[in-house]
């Protein structure tokens, strides 16, 4: 299942493959057969940065060589959404599975091959920008790691710009970009101590699990059996992996989407949002159960964690 609607949406395959192309860069592509070609391109812009949205089933994207010298350079930071894929740069290979993300230097020549249908977000970060961090250390083809304070930020971020509109934002704002590059260079020196960081990097299934939770909290059908199917194991398998972390799927599911209702109860941007709404939003259709976890989780009502918080505020 697709967080877009893509499936009502496929483009022929020429016209994504231009629409890529327009989007992001000097990419050619194969497809598996032209005829039953699945793939989407969308475009959108949070928190001042540019976002494409991906969909295709492709036998590979690839690019060969550098842009043109008139076109703006980018470094991809690239959130897998669905599907897995397998990244190529540098002679080194990452496999994405379902929120897990990578950052790619769009100068280099890359392969991105789709292990079926697969949708990822691409986020379009200055080249220029990136490089002046790094200093004299050539860009890095990495895959972002939650092992550090860094990359745990930076996920968080990424993350929630990846599944609803940041508060509105000047076009010339470049607050959360330079915040975003900024933490780069400490993510790479984290991992590059280990050698062998890209094998410890595969073994992060849980927090892959995690990732993809927080990317479809709003989806009403976030639940064991659809987390399964989306990473290839089946619903005991999945139980085990959260009990070895002292946690249930449907416990983290539900702290996670009671942590982003008091939120919301908390921003005065909302203030005119009602509880029930957010509620909603979130995934609870029955108002007393909603109010009765909310009080069990952070020993108010909702009513009075507004309240409480509002006033702070002011």
């Amino acid at each position: 299942m697709l967080s877009t609607n893509a499936s009502a949406t496929f483009m022929p395959f020429d016209v994504w493959l231009g629409a890529l192309r327009q989007t992001c860069g000097n990419f050619d592509s194969t497809p598996r057969d032209r005829r039953t070609f699945q793939g989407y391109i969308s475009t959108r812009t949070n928190g001042g940065i540019d976002i494409a949205n991906i969909v295709t089933d492709a036998e590979k994207v690839t690019s060969r060589r550098a842009q043109r010298c008139d076109e703006e350079r980018h470094c991809f930071l690239v959130v897998q959404k669905q599907g897995r894929a397998t990244l190529v740069q540098d002679e080194v290979s990452i496999t994405l599975r379902p929120g897990e993300m990578a950052l790619m230097d769009s100068v280099k020549a890359c392969d991105v091959i789709p292990h079926g249908l697969i949708e990822h977000d691409s986020l379009h970060l200055s080249r220029s920008e990136v490089a002046s961090r790094f200093g004299d250390v050539s860009l890095p083809f990495m895959k972002i790691t939650a092992d550090c304070a860094s990359s745990q930020i930076l996920q968080l971020v990424v993350n929630r710009m990846v599944t609803e509109p940041l508060a509105s934002v000047d076009v010339r704002e470049q607050g959360v970009a330079d915040s975003l590059v900024a933490l780069l260079p400490a993510i790479y020196q984290h991992q590059a101590l280990s050698p062998s960081f890209m094998e410890q990097a595969d073994g992060t299934l849980f927090n892959c699990v995690q990732q993809f939770i927080d990317q479809h909290l709003h989806e009403d059908d976030i639940g064991p059996e659809r987390l399964a199917v989306v990473f290839h194991m089946s619903v005991r398998q999945l139980y085990r992996l959260f009990e070895q972390h002292n946690e249930t799927v449907c416990r983290y599911v539900q702290r996670r989407r009671l942590a982003r209702c008091a939120e919301e109860l908390a921003s005065p941007m909302l203030v005119k949002r009602s509880i029930t709404q957010i509620a909603y939003k979130w995934g609870f259709i029955d108002s007393a159960h909603f109010s009765r976890s909310f009080k069990r989780e952070f020993a108010s009502s909702p009513r009075e964690y507004r309240r409480a918080h509002l006033e702070y505020a002011a």
